[in-house]
């Protein structure tokens, strides 16, 4: 499930804890959660609701000013709306995971098995090292650099960039990316495995 930044935001302030969705089928159970942009988010309730069932109350609580404004941001199609309830859970465990670069041998050879099932899966080839090479030599440059750099096309190249994010590889800037801690770490590791095979 995705919340704009601002309700996410509100969500780990706790002055959001609802939200409205059109689905044809729920397409979120209580107890399951998902990262936000504002960490660790939560369903807590699940319910089919009409439009004139959303109260003042819940319109606050969703973020809107009037259930009418509510109501205006769904989807315009005959779907069912579901009014879910949210609680913020945690900040996003990825961030602890970027910062760590105390990689033990374990740590190592468990990141290179998942770079190498990454590689093995794609459908152009293998793309990981190559990417955070990039990265590193390039922080802060516009995808569209990047991905041209590597002869990708920019939508298939930010996605593989989110799996490496996902292992605590990189980081999200305002404009491009940079190599966290642990990304920087791991290179150095495999660099230094490198040289001592030579």
């Amino acid at each position: 499930m995705l919340l704009p930044a601002t309700t996410a935001q509100g969500v780990a302030d706790g002055t959001i804890d609802l939200a409205f969705r059109r689905w044809k089928v729920p397409r979120v159970t209580v107890g399951s959660t998902f990262v936000s942009s504002a960490g660790v988010v939560e369903i807590v309730s699940v319910a089919q609701i009409r439009a004139d069932d959303i109260t003042d109350d819940d319109a606050r609580r969703a973020g809107f000013d009037s259930p009418a404004k509510a109501i205006g941001k769904l989807r315009a199609n005959d779907d069912p709306i579901f009014r879910v309830g949210l609680r913020w859970a945690g900040p996003d465990p990825r961030i602890a995971l970027r910062e760590d670069d105390a990689l033990s041998d374990d740590d190592i050879d468990d990141l290179l098995t998942r770079l190498a099932r990454l590689d093995a899966r794609s459908s152009h080839g293998p793309w990981t090292r190559a990417t955070l090479d990039v990265i590193a030599r390039r922080p802060a440059v516009v995808s569209t650099e990047l991905a041209t750099e590597l002869g990708r096309e920019r939508p298939d190249f930010k996605l593989d960039v989110r799996k490496l994010k996902k292992l605590g590889l990189t980081n999200s800037l305002d404009v491009g990316y940079e190599l966290s801690p642990r990304g920087r770490a791991l290179l150095d590791r495999i660099d230094t495995i490198h040289v001592r095979g030579h």
